[in-house]
């Protein structure tokens, strides 16, 4: 196996901070500054990936404790898990509105007037307490979300297992939705 080390030094650091000095190993050919910069990008995602495996693991949806033994099964429902954990995270991306996404990323443009209403239900008096983003974006969905896995709007910003719960409880609300309709 042939590794190349890719040696990456931050220039011009903020003051006081310690600059980011990196030996990265690579299976990758590098032998051009795009490709190294193609090396450190990747290594710039590695939070993400750590985020993904979170959701999907104990503090998430458990995958670990699901005992399948049959192949097919297994890679079926580690796939769905893998979806799902993908769509907290795009909701946790979001959660501030920067991207200025839709909500058929993440969530059915039919399930809006319910989200809507359920938003309604989770809007405070104050500020902090009012869904800031507009309706019909993902991070209009985010905020009920995270609404719903507790988060309170003064502390901080919701993390993906916040966010992951508050989608849970915000499908479970879809589906009763969808029900009252039918009836």
């Amino acid at each position: 196996m042939t590794l190349t080390l890719v040696e990456a030094r931050e220039i011009d650091p903020p003051q006081a901070a310690t600059p980011v000095h990196w030996r990265l190993l690579t299976t990758h050919p590098v032998t051009t500054l795009a490709q190294a910069l193609m090396i450190t990008g990747f290594y710039r995602q590695r939070w993400t990936i750590e985020q993904l495996f979170r959701v999907m693991k104990t503090k998430g949806f458990d995958i670990e404790a699901v005992r399948i033994t049959e192949d097919e099964p297994f890679e079926n429902l580690t796939t769905a898990t893998l979806i799902a954990a993908i769509q907290v995270l795009q909701m946790v991306r979001e959660r501030d509105g920067q991207a200025g996404r839709p909500l058929q990323d993440a969530l059915a443009s039919d399930d809006q007037p319910a989200l809507e209403a359920i938003c309604q239900t989770l809007e405070g008096k104050t500020a902090k307490q009012k869904n800031p983003h507009p309706k019909g974006s993902l991070a209009y969905a985010s905020w009920v979300c995270a609404r719903l896995g507790g988060w309170t709007g003064y502390y901080g910003k919701p993390g993906p297992i916040v966010m992951l719960h508050g989608l849970q409880s915000l499908k479970a609300m879809l589906q009763g939705w969808k029900l009252r309709q039918d009836v």
